[in-house]
Order: C-alpha cells, then structure tokens, then sequence
C-alpha cells in the first residue's frame, strides 16, 4: 500500500475514534434535527454539560461538529450530515447480526 493510502486509513480512523462513544453517537442523533445549544444536547443525552461540552470539543477537533456563537451561546450542528446516514447503516449491521443469531438459535431447536 502507498503511503498517501496509509494515511488516509489513518484519517478514516481517526474520524470513526472520534464516534466511537455513547455519548458522540447520542450527540450526532440529537444533532441530524439541526443545531443546538451545549445546555440542549446535554439535556437531550442525559449527560453533565462539562462532560458534554468534552466530548463536543473532540468532535469539533475532528471535524465532524460545526459551531457558530449566538451572543453569549455556542450553537453547534453537523458539519457533514451523512454521518446520520453512517449511523443508520450501522444499525443495518445490528439487525443483520441479529437475525444471524436468531436463525442460529432456530437451528439448535430441530
């Protein structure tokens, strides 16, 4: 493999590490219905807003966030909406696996 090839891996990995938490994923949901404030997605998470506003940061570092300030607010969306449609096909995955299992555990009863 090329070195360019390599690193851009590297950087497809870095964008999913970057997903990879309950609370990122929960944001991104909250986030496909539009922009919101800190104090509105910690709410909608159920998560401290310290904590929240952590793991916005490390979005925003990676660039999957945008941000714009509203007076003394910070309004945050997603800079590239298809994540939502990742998250979707993610959930495809989920339900392939589990009718994987069901079909598995069909098996074992004849």
């Amino acid at each position: 493999m090329d070195p360019q090839a390599r690193q851009l891996l590297q950087l497809k990995a870095q964008v999913l590490q970057a997903l990879a938490h309950p609370i990122r994923l929960s944001i991104v949901e909250v986030l496909r219905d539009g922009e919101r404030c800190v104090c509105d997605i910690a709410e909608a998470v159920g998560a401290e807003r310290s904590n929240v506003s952590r793991h916005l940061g490390l979005m925003l570092r990676t660039g999957l966030l945008s941000q714009r300030k509203e007076g003394l607010r910070v309004i945050y969306s997603l800079r590239t909406p298809c994540l939502v449609d990742f998250l979707a096909c993610t959930t495809a995955v989920l339900r392939e696996q589990l009718a994987g299992t069901r079909s598995a555990l069909s098996r074992l009863g004849e």
